[in-house]
């Protein structure tokens, strides 16, 4: 086990983290901007280390500092919580350079299940049902409007590196897919610095359920199962709720393996969770996280199980 882990984020996750590596006896690295200077992450760690001013550009997603903090301290592993640099493939490549553990995934499975075009092609090749559409980065609004009256309308318009609702259009005709097709590059490329869009059937009366998942590495998976977060505004999850009121038990299980047989086929290793949509008792893949989500204490609270401590073991 590590003696000492560098937790890379901050507030109320950092804590967390902190909480479960003092229950397991690891020694704890904060790394904090000027702002959070008396954060309370700061005072629970055992050992801090200032990283920059109050941008999180110029602090917290600085990897060659949060790298340079490892050496100084002696941490053999970083936590990179959520948000920041958890899903950056680049952080767990420096980190691996410098011989420190990234507890998550490995940049293969970071960078794969990252992109929403790539993931759905591993999810296709896994045996996961996948939304229907065009699985290619649109050249143009011509393409696009051809796409989407092959798909059928309404249809989504979507950003491949997207995340947190952005870079989303839906379109019901050829004028909305012109449209939708110019502002969601738009804000691809302002919000993630990516500005590829694909395009997809629009499921028009869906429920969003998410599977916890977690892998060993060797071929291994199991999962928690699900949490329903249908109750959303703007694609944004207002409410969590766990075991989902949709699911029958035939549903559950036929989620649960073939979510498990994805997730082993990838040789994944960690905490992540699985997206999909269902409806009428289909389900079809949109998106995977890899890493710790949010709302991870839901799963949590229905279980029993420690995912952050799990993580680290």
């Amino acid at each position: 086990m590590f003696k000492k882990i560098l937790v890379a984020n901050r507030g109320e996750i950092a804590l967390r983290v902190i909480f479960a590596c003092r229950e397991l006896g690891i020694k704890t690295v904060a790394v904090y901007s000027e702002a959070d200077a008396d954060a309370l992450h700061v005072r629970e760690a055992d050992e801090k280390v200032f990283i920059g001013p109050p941008p999180s550009a110029q602090s917290y997603l600085l990897i060659d500092k949060i790298v340079e903090a490892c050496k100084k301290t002696g941490a053999q592993a970083v936590h990179p919580g959520y948000g920041f640099l958890s899903e950056k493939q680049e952080f767990q490549k420096a980190l691996a350079e410098a011989g420190i553990v990234f507890i998550g995934p490995d940049a293969r499975a970071i960078h794969a299940m990252g992109d929403k075009i790539e993931s759905k092609k591993l999810a296709q090749k896994a045996g996961v049902s996948t939304v229907p559409g065009w699985l290619h980065a649109l050249k143009n609004a011509d393409e696009a409007v051809k796409i989407a009256n092959q798909v059928g309308y309404p249809v989504m318009i979507k950003a491949s590196a997207g995340g947190g609702g952005k870079g989303m259009r839906i379109a019901h005709n050829d004028a909305e897919v012109r449209d939708g097709f110019a502002r969601a590059r738009s804000e691809a490329k302002s919000s993630f610095g990516d500005d590829r869009v694909f395009l997809e059937k629009f499921i028009v009366n869906p429920r969003h359920i998410e599977i916890q998942v977690l892998g060993d590495g060797q071929g291994r998976a199991i999962h928690l199962g699900e949490r329903d977060c249908s109750l959303q505004r703007r694609h944004q999850k207002v409410l969590e709720e766990a075991p989902s009121p949709a699911l029958s038990a035939e549903g559950r299980k036929k989620i649960g393996e073939t979510v498990n047989k994805a997730i082993a086929a990838i040789g994944y290793l960690g905490v992540g969770t699985i997206e999909f949509l269902w409806e009428d008792g289909e389900f079809f893949f949109i998106e995977m996280n890899t890493r710790l989500q949010v709302e991870h204490p839901v799963t949590e609270m229905i279980t029993g199980v420690d995912l952050v401590r799990e993580q680290i073991r």
